[in-house]
């Protein structure tokens, strides 16, 4: 290496300038690769804190149907007329098929020590998540007859599809929302809940409409409804005051939400709720 118009520069004098150059380079490589790891993050905050107002719902009543005060409800999702519930609880684990607030008319039972958790139709087929087993099946959606199982390696909690997009949004307990291809379950994106920039953990059950992602708030009787391409949470609804504290014993907290297609209104429960309500949401 030589300066122009300089002699020539010593062996060590020319290897301390080639290392600087070199940590000048790495440094803002590194400098670069930082900037590139966070720029989503920080593209969705900005997106989140520069988000809409949020709508403050509460849940006004139209129905109370009958519930299996047995059924440890873990995912809930009409398709058509027909009711759909996964329960959970490790030997009390199955999913079921019927008529809104009667009888199952298909019912199969998951082997324990399997826990089941959320399930979503997706037309033919449906998939069943299970919560620390890092198991999912998939399941005829006429029969319940188990098809095939693939590996899970998340805990399973909530999971809904969204077929405009051609993909699920599945949940962990956390803020984060997990979008999976429907046919692998591989992950392909992320979204991060937040709140006025914040994030929302618990997130729990999921009900996948339109655009928008509607979740149970665990441990609440709290629903956030959340834009599915940023991830900010566009309204709060309050789902208290459904089951009196009274018949809460054993009864669990609020978890089991399903939109009725074709219309506006939802079908709400809870794990070992006797009763299950249809609703729609209403500004407070």
């Amino acid at each position: 290496m030589t300066v122009r118009g300089s002699r020539p520069m010593a062996r060590g004098a020319r290897m301390r300038a080639l290392a600087a150059l070199t940590a000048a380079v790495l440094g803002g490589s590194a400098l670069l690769l930082s900037c590139a790891a966070d720029s989503s993050v920080r593209t969705q905050a900005a997106a989140g804190s520069a988000a809409g107002p949020v709508e403050h719902l509460r849940v006004r009543v139209l129905d109370v149907l009958p519930h299996d005060p047995k059924a440890y409800t873990q995912g809930l999702e009409m398709a058509g007329r027909t009711l759909y519930e996964g329960t959970g609880l490790a030997g009390e684990s199955s999913i079921r098929r019927g008529p809104p607030g009667g009888r199952p008319t298909v019912r199969a039972d998951l082997p324990a020590p399997l826990f089941g958790e959320g399930v979503t139709v997706l037309g033919r087929t449906l998939w069943q998540l299970t919560f620390r087993d890092h198991i999912a099946i998939e399941r005829d959606a006429a029969t319940l007859a188990e098809l095939r199982r693939l590996p899970y390696p998340a805990e399973g909690w909530g999971v809904c599809h969204q077929p405009g997009r051609g993909r699920l949004v599945t949940s962990d307990g956390s803020a984060r929302l997990t979008v999976r291809d429907p046919r692998t379950l591989a992950p392909t994106g992320e979204l991060l809940a937040t709140l006025r920039g914040r994030p929302v953990p618990g997130l729990n059950e999921l009900e996948c409409v339109g655009d928008h992602v509607y979740a149970n708030v665990w441990p609440s009787d709290r629903i956030v409804r959340v834009d599915s391409g940023t991830g900010a949470v566009t309204a709060q609804i309050d789902a208290s005051g459904l089951l009196p504290s009274k018949k809460r014993r054993p009864a669990e907290v609020l978890n089991g939400i399903a939109a009725v297609p074709g219309t506006d209104e939802f079908l709400l429960t809870g794990k070992w709720w006797p009763k299950m309500f249809r609703v729609v949401f209403v500004a407070r």
